[in-house]
Formats: C-alpha cells, sequence, structure tokens
C-alpha cells in the first residue's frame, strides 16, 4: 500500500511540537477525489495552527528528512489561550494543487481523474489528500501546480472584501499590510473595477511597490503625517469600510479616527454624536497578537467585528462561491497569480532557521512547500 508523510502540529503542557507521521494513502468514497498534493503556500492563515502561542525565536529542531521534529516552548498566556486543543494531533495546510490520482464511483469525481486541481480543506501539508470532487478547482491546461497553489486564500478573500464592500453598501475600501501578496490582488481588482482603495504599508520601499502596481492612495503608517495622510486620502475617496490584518494594537481606532475625521470636513455630516454615516472596520489578520486598542474619539455610528473567509462564503451562498473561483481561474496569471521566492520541502518547512524566516511574514518573501521533494 502506498503511504505518505502528513505534518501535524500539537500543544502539550511542554510547548508546540509539528512532526511529519507515516500515513496509508486514502481510499476515497463516491463522491471525493484523491489529489497528489505537489505545490501548497505557507500563508499567515495557517501560522495559527502550526504554531498558535509558540515562542519561535526559542525553537529548535531535531532530527533529520521524515524524522524531523520542530520544538517550541508556549509565550507567556499561551498555554490558557490553547488549552482546547491540548493533546490534538491537528493536520496543517489550507490550500494547495496537484494532480488527481484517484477517485469514488461518482462521474464528476471520475471526470477529473489525470486532471490538474487546486484544493481548499485543510491537511494540504502531506504528500496525499482526499476531497469532496465539487471542492477541488480544475486548472487550465496552461497552469503548473505551482501556479495555482494559491487560487483559493488571497484570491477569494480579495473578491470578497470588494462583495463584502458592496453588500453592505459601502463604496471604497482601507487596507492594511496592503503591500502583501493579497494586498496586490485586492489593488488590481480594485483598479479594473473602478474602486477607490487606500492602502496603508510601514515602509517606505512597500510604498514604491504599491505605486509601481498603479496605486493612487498609499499611505506609510511610519510617517511622522500618518495620520494626517490617511485622513485626507480616506476624504478623498469616501472609504467607510477598513480590512485590518495586523489585529492588535491601535490600528483599527486610527482607521476609524480618520473617518470620522474626514467626514467632519463635509458639512451637514456631524451630529453631537459624531458622523452619521456607519463606520466599519473588520478585524481578519492577527500579525499583532497584542491586544485590540479602541481610543473612542470617532462618534458612535461605527462597529469593529471579525472577518473570516469561510465564514462569508457559507452566508453568500454556492452560486456566488462559483462565481468567484470562475474569475480566478479565469485571471490565475494575471489578477491572481502569486509569486513565491523559496521552494521547500515538508522537513525543511520543520527547520527551525527557516521556520523563522517564514514566520517574519516580510513582505515580497513567500514560501511554497513542495511535498513532492525528497524529505
Amino acid at each position: 500500500m502506498t503511504t505518505y508523510h502528513q505534518m501535524l502540529s500539537t500543544v502539550t503542557t511542554e510547548g508546540l511540537e509539528l512532526k511529519l507521521v507515516e500515513r496509508d494513502m486514502p481510499e476515497p468514497k463516491p463522491h471525493e477525489i484523491i489529489v497528489k498534493v505537489e505545490a501548497t503556500p505557507i500563508n499567515p492563515s495557517d501560522h495559527g495552527v502550526m504554531f498558535g502561542w509558540a515562542d519561535l525565536s526559542k525553537a529548535t529542531s531535531t532530527g533529520e528528512g521524515a524524522d524531523r521534529v520542530l520544538r517550541a516552548p508556549l509565550a507567556p498566556g499561551g498555554l490558557a489561550r490553547m488549552k482546547a486543543r491540548l493533546g490534538q494531533d491537528l493536520p496543517v495546510g489550507n490550500e494547495g494543487s496537484g494532480t488527481v490520482v484517484a477517485a469514488g464511483s461518482d462521474d464528476y469525481a471520475q471526470s477529473l481523474v489525470g486532471k490538474r486541481v487546486a484544493v481548499m480543506g485543510g491537511g494540504m501539508y502531506g504528500g496525499y489528500r482526499a476531497v469532496p470532487a465539487m471542492n477541488a478547482l480544475p486548472l487550465p491546461e496552461t497552469a503548473s501546480a505551482r501556479d495555482g497553489a494559491s487560487c483559493f486564500v488571497n484570491p477569494l478573500t480579495a473578491l470578497c472584501f470588494v462583495e463584502t464592500m458592496r453588500g453592505e453598501g459601502h463604496t471604497a475600501l482601507v487596507h492594511t499590510a496592503a503591500a502583501s501578496n493579497l494586498g496586490q490582488m485586492l489593488n488590481r481588482i480594485c483598479q479594473s473595477e473602478g474602486i477607490d482603495i487606500v492602502n496603508i504599508v510601514r515602509k517606505s520601499e512597500q510604498v514604491e511597490i504599491l505605486k509601481d502596481l498603479g496605486a493612487k492612495y498609499v499611505v506609510n503608517s511610519s510617517d511622522d503625517d500618518f495620520q494626517l495622510q490617511l485622513t485626507d486620502a480616506i476624504h478623498e475617496t469616501g472609504a467607510t469600510l477598513g480590512f485590518d490584518a495586523i489585529g492588535g494594537g491601535d490600528m483599527a481606532s486610527k482607521i476609524l479616527l480618520a473617518m470620522e475625521a474626514a467626514a467632519a470636513r463635509t458639512p451637514g455630516a456631524y451630529s453631537i454624536y459624531g458622523s452619521v454615516a456607519h463606520k466599519q472596520v473588520y478585524l481578519y489578520g492577527s500579525l499583532d497578537f497584542t491586544p485590540t486598542v479602541l481610543n473612542r474619539a470617532y462618534g458612535m455610528a461605527w462597529g469593529v467585528g471579525g472577518w473570516l473567509l469561510p465564514n462569508f462564503l457559507a452566508k453568500a451562498g454556492m452560486e456566488t462561491a462559483v462565481r468567484l473561483r470562475k474569475r480566478v481561474s479565469d485571471e490565475l496569471h494575471t489578477t491572481f497569480a502569486s509569486h513565491y521566492t523559496d521552494e521547500i520541502s515538508l522537513s525543511e518547512a520543520l527547520d527551525a532557521d527557516i521556520v523563522r524566516r517564514y514566520n517574519a511574514k516580510k513582505t515580497g518573501e513567500k514560501f511554497l512547500i513542495n511535498p513532492t521533494l525528497d524529505l
């Protein structure tokens, strides 16, 4: 019987353990396909399951090849935050792509055998993955596994930001960590659809990345006059919706404050309770794990909430999901093209020094795991 290696993350009272385990090839159910995983990205959204509240500055690796194990102590308060997953071996990896090597008896599942597909569903950091055939996205014949590895998380998140904007009656967006792979996709979407977007970055070189892509509004949070720049950009665009990848700290509050200050420049928009237009910021990431700080100086018409792609898609319904997935497939080499700086094996993904590199989440650096590489 064919076997493969699967990456698992486990939290114990001693800390975090990330390892590879050998598993037998799964048997497909009638509606399922078996995908040989050939490319799977390391996204910031994967880090929560991989590492949780571990202190990776103190991480160490032992063993070689398939026997390599990464261990790290938990950060202060980490055990209490992850108590619910103590002792559980959790498979890692949200998305990826590869070739369908087997399928169940259903006609559609059988029709995918031999084709390259992209899939999302967890457990992608392994040699093979069984998924429902309807959850797979057949890739164009011109697309490699590398091309299709990041078809879901970033592209669908960017598209669903725009869907959220329209569904809630907003007309422009604010986005943090805007020079990221996701941020660049979002800018391409907004430019193609005539949507104003205010991009927040933290380094001057990131300003240049977005300006080179044609972005009109880019503000640097490291500048002394950042708040004024942000207010000016929001005033020009009329943005009343923000998506924040940072999560912790006071960035969400700064966005709301700028929205309120921009509204105050418009005659008739202010009352004793602040501006009348609702201002909304969604936290969709946790680049900063510190508490979210809200300095409530923006009236009463505002909201801060969480935003998660699977939750949005579940509410949006199958018709919307199919429409968005088709667009991703059609524009895979343009709007939704992803670029990787490093391609590593499953074993290398457990090397403590490499882990610290990809955990830094630096703009312009994106790691791809290729499970077909020798361990």
